[in-house]
């Protein structure tokens, strides 16, 4: 194709579900893309819009910096998706979703042509030549599913299914994020297309591997609690992962565990595996804003579900992750008062 230089400084505008969908008929052959090391909403999105793009007789490739998720590649349409480090050959538009920067794609190639910018998490550049951004959006998917409608592209099955698990996975199976009345609306209108709640809540979040069992228990036998029992700090490591036959997509979720009892406010869980870099996940409840730590190291998400990477292992790197939470804790709902925190002490791993 031929390339062009991106005016960046220009690119400040939000426009509208109208604007993303005259520049989609204006167009006609795509690149669908969605953040590097895709979850659901990143995955149920782009193979939406792919689904969508192919119904309108345009020409689409659906590419991704990283592998699919184990959980999802069996749904329809994933198998399309093309897993490089670079978008090459002829393409007139991209289309790039939950990416509050051009660079979250981890794709090279993608500043040479047209690119509709579609995303709902605070802090979006607008890097695109159009840019559809909404935070008050639950997921990426709701943004997704107003395109279509905007395009009167018919919900098929395989459509409102993808859509479905876009927003139940980037909720938390509806626990986090700005929840609606739009994004209850989104989804019956999703169930009416043939979108099955039942089926796809057991396929999401009931059908891991027994070594996800081991990762659990020694997890939480080594939890550490801070700041009063306010904030859970949470450790998978290499070598668990190896003695549990565990893999890094058998984690997801994990994080959430200790937000089930009343007084964790907040929880951080450090995952390594082999030769990759630190994962932090981040999250929390209520008015607890973990986007702003994770800010600080890099990364980014929303208030209560945000993560970033590490390069460092150290001890101190590690303290000071923790310490920004609980001033973020502190911050949300006052110093902690009460009886004595259990503080350092990591709870008793069982016999």
């Amino acid at each position: 194709m031929t390339k062009k230089t991106r005016n960046m400084t220009s690119k400040v505008t939000n426009h509208t579900v109208h604007d993303v969908c005259d520049a989609i008929r204006a167009h006609h052959h795509f690149v669908v893309v969605s953040h590097a090391r895709p979850d659901g909403d990143a995955v149920g999105s782009q193979v939406a819009m792919g689904l969508a793009l192919k119904a309108l007789d345009k020409h689409v490739r659906l590419i991704s910096a990283d592998p699919v998720p184990d959980i999802y590649r069996e749904l329809s349409g994933v198998d399309d998706i093309e897993v490089t480090s670079a978008v090459t050959g002829s393409w007139d538009a991209a289309i790039v979703m939950e990416c509050t920067e051009l660079s979250r794609a981890g794709l090279t190639g993608l500043n040479n042509g047209f690119v509709m910018n579609i995303d709902h998490h605070p802090g979006n550049t607008f890097f695109g030549d159009v840019n559809y951004f909404d935070e008050s959006a639950a997921a990426c998917g709701e943004l997704v599913f107003s395109v279509l409608q905007g395009l009167q592209v018919p919900l098929t099955v395989d459509i409102a299914t993808h859509l479905y698990i876009a927003i139940l996975t980037d909720t938390g199976s509806f626990h986090h994020g700005p929840i609606s009345t739009r994004t209850f609306e989104i989804c019956e209108r999703l169930t009416r297309a043939g979108a099955d709640p039942r089926a796809l809540a057991n396929k999401m979040f009931d059908q891991y591997k027994v070594g996800r069992l081991q990762v659990i228990a020694t997890m939480l036998s080594e939890m550490q609690m801070k700041d009063q029992d306010r904030v859970a700090v949470l450790t998978i490591d290499e070598s668990l992962l190896t003695q549990s036959n565990a893999t890094l997509d058998d984690l997801d979720g994990l994080v959430n565990l200790p937000l089930t009892t009343r007084t964790v406010q907040a929880a951080i869980l450090f995952k390594s595996a082999p030769g990759q870099p630190l994962r932090v996940s981040l999250r929390s409840k209520g008015d607890v804003n973990v986007r702003v730590v994770a800010a600080v190291f890099g990364g980014g998400g929303h208030v209560n579900a945000s993560g970033f990477t590490l390069e460092s292992t150290s001890e101190d790197k590690r303290q000071a992750v923790i310490q920004q939470v609980v001033a973020a804790v502190n911050t949300a709902l006052g110093p902690a008062v009460g009886e004595a925190p259990s503080d350092e002490k990591p709870l008793v791993r069982p016999e």
